[in-house]
């Protein structure tokens, strides 16, 4: 019986108080040693009903992802055709990045229940704490030139934007190009790295980081201005691994449009999903600082802004946000 843990000892009965004594027996261990293997079970989210003379019985157990379960619920060839779940992990960029140069194939998924170090655009960092949110990276090996890889990460956008819809019926919008906004608050972002060859993809890497059953108080003070969760704006907790599943869906298939049809058809969609276009703008790029009604996406996925002067100008890379009028 000293093959058993004491998390499977419980779950074998979940209703029922088992005594430290019998823990302790089962698993040839220390009284001690037993409470010790509690708190590490708290600590990864389980809640239990402690009472003398009774014992252990567990109460809640933490929404934890698992590849078998994730890999149940979807319904793609591609995406998601191999899952690997982690713990904690610096970022899942980062694993993503040595599995591809390791030559694992296109719809490799890499998930982690925090990070300790996610990333954001331009260096930033992304808030990605346990248990609480979906912190992944796909990786993704298009036939095409680098230059055309911005709108890999404008189809991401439509296809998480999407989901999210789906599952929540929450009316997010994006904002170009890789944020995706509720009430005017972040829940979801998206990062795209690239490795070419002479100027050919050999891989891309899509980030997506999306605050999940956050509350309000989980944000650090920095962000609870700025930042939100799809259970803070919608009062219930979603099913991480549906929400996955989803996404996983809704990017295989605009993948095969994306490969079939070009990027006209995802540039429809994801002008159709924006709360960018059609308003005023301030961009804060490299160059300097530019202001402008949001037009359009040219045919590389930059945002076209049009200046007081009527200038059309393209931005291909830069901060956007609207101005309130």
């Amino acid at each position: 019986m000293a093959n058993d843990s004491l998390l499977d000892i419980l779950l074998q009965r979940p209703d029922e108080f088992i005594s430290g004594e019998e823990i302790s027996r089962r698993l040839e261990i220390s009284r001690t040693a037993v409470w010790k293997q509690v708190n590490k079970l708290r600590n990864a989210g389980y809640e239990f009903e402690a009472v003398p003379h009774k014992g252990y019985r567990m109460i809640k157990k933490p929404d934890l992802l698992d590849t078998v379960t994730l890999m149940n619920n979807l319904n793609t060839s591609i995406m998601g055709s191999r899952i690997k779940v982690m713990k904690s992990t610096t970022s899942t960029q980062d694993q993503a990045r040595k599995m591809a140069e390791d030559g694992a194939a296109e719809g490799t998924l890499v998930i982690a229940e925090e990070q300790t170090g996610g990333k954001g655009r331009i260096g930033r960092k992304w808030f990605s704490p346990y248990g609480k949110g979906i912190w992944m990276s796909l990786i993704l090996r298009p036939q095409q030139p680098l230059q055309f890889t911005p709108q890999l990460t404008l189809l991401t956008g439509v296809a998480v934007c999407r989901a999210i819809r789906k599952i929540t019926h929450l009316d997010v919008g994006i904002k170009w190009p890789n944020d995706l906004l509720l009430n005017d608050r972040k829940v979801c972002g998206i990062l795209l790295e690239s490795a070419a060859e002479d100027e050919i993809v050999r891989y891309c890497i899509a980030g997506i980081g999306i605050s999940a059953n956050l509350d309000r108080e989980d944000f650090p003070e920095d962000l609870q201005n700025i930042a939100t969760s799809l259970k803070v704006q919608s009062g219930v907790a979603v099913d991480r691994t549906v929400l996955i599943a989803s996404i996983m869906e809704e990017l295989e298939s605009l993948y095969e449009l994306y490969r079939l049809k070009g990027f006209q058809p995802i540039a429809s969609l994801w002008e159709a999903s924006s709360v960018t276009l059609h308003h005023q703008v301030v961009v804060n790029t490299l160059q300097g600082r530019l202001e402008g009604i949001a037009r359009g996406l040219d045919p590389s996925g930059a945002l076209l802004v049009e200046t007081s002067s009527g200038e059309i100008v393209p931005v291909i890379s830069g901060d956007v946000n609207r101005i309130n009028l």
